[in-house]
């Protein structure tokens, strides 16, 4: 694939459900690449990151802006794990997720797959990568189920 625009609508396509990397990226994105390989690296809209390619896999890694829209445009997505009410402040701090505190969590949700944390009114909490898979996450009473890497009051 020679088009960034569309290597990248194509990943987030196969990461969070199909539609999603059209309604993520618009045309007017900025794409930057690694200097030192010449990767695509960052995706940019209006001067704010929104998501990182990650090296490792080739998956992307949303901010809070992205999540944010994701949670609020798209149907077709399934990244979302749900959180019990009580809890959704440490959350958005930034804690880790438990699975004692996990309401439901998309079926379509693997272990090491990146996901979107929300609370029962659908609020958008944080974005982490799930350490279970929605099965294990919503049987297991004990244990982390996502590893939060920003909750929603570490950016905008």
């Amino acid at each position: 694939m020679e088009n960034p625009l569309r290597r990248i609508r194509s990943i987030a396509d196969y990461q969070y459900g199909k539609g999603v990397g059209t309604k993520l990226f618009p045309d007017d994105v900025q794409i930057e690449f690694s200097p030192s390989t010449g990767r695509i690296r960052y995706i940019n809209l209006a001067s704010s990151r929104i998501a990182t390619l990650r090296p490792t896999d080739g998956l992307l890694s949303l901010s809070i802006k992205a999540a944010c829209e994701l949670a609020r445009d798209v149907q077709s997505a399934h990244c979302f794990v749900t959180v019990r009410q009580d809890i959704s402040k440490f959350i958005a701090k930034g804690g880790d997720v438990f699975s004692a505190h996990v309401v439901k969590a998309d079926p379509e949700i693997h272990a090491k797959d990146e996901v979107i944390v929300l609370d029962e009114e659908r609020n958008v909490l944080a974005v982490g990568r799930a350490f279970l898979s929605s099965t294990e996450m919503t049987a297991f009473k004990t244990g982390v189920a996502v590893k939060v890497r920003h909750g929603r009051g570490d950016e905008s």
